[in-house]
């Protein structure tokens, strides 16, 4: 056999399309139980740098519950191995965590309870999609007010991050991948 040199590191690669698989899971946008009276909707968009929708994007959520505890329900990430439903997901515990794929037209809806987070409240979110090399983070802000990271933003970066207000208890919120109105998203060191 002829001697081959090792193989060179390579870089990292896109993380899809192939979500619809195994990530998105049964009731993953339901955070709140159905017909709570708190409960609120967050929907919108994913849309590329040129305005086009992402079909086949993931968008993970995770929130402080509205009395502002982080430890959600135990068990929202243990699989049901004959479902692929989650455990702990009873449809009467707030877990604080959703997972949600975009439909065909890049939309998206998360059905979920107020945050209660000190300051500005707000919903941490991780996006998936096909050409990013990495995950993005961000936030959605249910109202614009004072925050150290919306603080620190210029008015047209900030507006960015607040859900637009609807009717009956629903916020809409576009996450723009890049380009014009782009989203900001956060870097984690």
């Amino acid at each position: 056999m002829p001697e081959t040199t090792p193989p060179l590191p390579t870089p990292s690669h896109t993380v899809g399309p192939f979500y619809g698989y195994a990530l998105p899971f049964p009731d993953g946008e339901r955070v709140a139980p159905a017909g709570h009276p708190e409960r609120i909707t967050v929907h919108g968009h994913v849309r590329d740098g040129e305005g086009a929708p992402v079909p086949d994007a993931v968008l993970e959520f995770w929130q402080a519950a509205p009395d502002g505890s982080l430890a959600g329900a135990p068990g929202s990430m243990r699989r049901d191995p004959v479902t692929g439903g989650f455990l702990g997901r009873n449809g009467t515990d707030f877990t604080g965590f959703g997972r949600v794929a975009t439909d065909a037209d890049g939309h998206y809806a998360l059905h979920t309870l107020p945050p209660g987070n000190a300051g500005a409240p707000y919903i941490s979110v991780c996006v998936f999609a096909r050409g990013l090399l990495h995950h993005l983070f961000t936030r959605v802000y249910l109202q614009d007010g004072p925050d150290p990271l919306l603080d620190a933003l210029p008015a047209g970066r900030r507006a960015t991050l607040v859900a637009r207000p609807e009717e009956n208890r629903t916020y809409r919120f576009d996450v723009r991948l890049q380009g014009e109105d782009e989203t900001v998203f956060l870097e984690f060191r």
